[in-house]
């Protein structure tokens, strides 16, 4: 019987949560299936058409080139994004004033995203952005950052790791002070030098945390689209034309509700494939204490 109330009340508990769930992202993914194998306009009839519609979008040219920018822009993001956090965290550790710094750093990723758009198109702009100026004093000639169909992506990816950088380096802070300190203690008693400990045993035990980073990097990189639509509407030339810029496009501007539907459910599936094969390798490194 008491079995029986404490079930009662745990499932009570977390009623609200697993009505959120269902109500606001299983019935809409059911409702992205179902509609991703129709032809409507999002005002007339629907049309029921199969798989046309993913058959249709591996034969889209604008598919294939908002995958590969999308691609190319997680393998400028994801390495940057976490090596230059984690040297940060290491850098605030052991620090005076901690609470501060991690406020500064943090404040980014709680600002609007079409606010700090605005910024870094001032910022980035060839003619008098502010990132050239500080370029031509030390001799280089910038580039028209945004303008320019070979810098524009690697712009918006160097706005993406200033934008995530606070928010990566708070979660490595958090690994690194669950750290025990014995360990680093038992390294010294052996001779250790800070680059030994730091390989040895910071690395090592910070696993799981680069795990976590890594796996919600590689998510929400693939879902990159404020940048975009803000600050370049996905040119020039399509240059930063992102997958999700590409879902986008197909429901609100070509109004094919059923072909974007089918676009975002192949990005789900790349993601869940990601996902999958990154859960997989972690078995290898990820290093769990105890």
């Amino acid at each position: 019987m008491v079995q029986k109330q404490r079930m009662f009340w745990g499932y009570l508990f977390i009623a609200p949560q697993l009505i959120g769930l269902c109500v606001f992202a299983l019935l809409p993914l059911l409702g992205v299936v179902g509609l991703s194998m129709t032809e409507w306009d999002g005002f007339g009839k629907v049309k029921f058409v199969g798989w046309n519609n993913f058959i249709q979008q591996i034969d889209n040219d604008a598919f294939w080139m908002a995958l590969w920018n999308t691609v190319y822009y997680t393998l400028m993001v994801i390495p940057a994004s976490i090596t230059l956090s984690l040297l940060l965290a290491l850098a605030l550790n052991k620090v005076r004033g901690k609470a501060i710094y991690r406020l500064f750093y943090f404040m980014p990723v709680v600002t609007s995203s079409v606010s700090i758009g605005v910024i870094w198109i001032w910022i980035l702009n060839g003619d008098f952005g502010i990132l050239n100026q500080i370029l031509k004093q030390i001799g280089i000639e910038g580039p028209d950052w945004l303008t320019d169909t070979d810098w524009v992506m690697p712009s918006i990816a160097m706005l993406s790791v200033w934008w995530g950088l606070g928010y990566n380096m708070v979660i490595f802070l958090a690994g690194l002070q669950g750290i025990s300190r014995s360990y680093y203690e038992a390294a010294d008693i052996d001779g250790a030098n800070a680059l030994q400990k730091f390989w040895h045993i910071t690395l090592p035990l910070l696993s799981p945390t680069t795990f976590f980073i890594t796996i919600m990097a590689v998510i929400t990189s693939f879902q990159v689209f404020d940048q975009a639509y803000v600050m370049t509407q996905g040119g020039p030339a399509k240059a930063s034309y992102t997958m999700v810029y590409h879902i986008y496009d197909q429901a609100f501007v070509h109004y094919q509700m059923g072909a974007s539907s089918a676009a975002a459910l192949i990005l789900f599936l790349i993601i869940l494939v990601f996902t999958l094969i990154q859960f997989r390798m972690s078995k290898r490194w990820v290093h769990y204490e105890g």
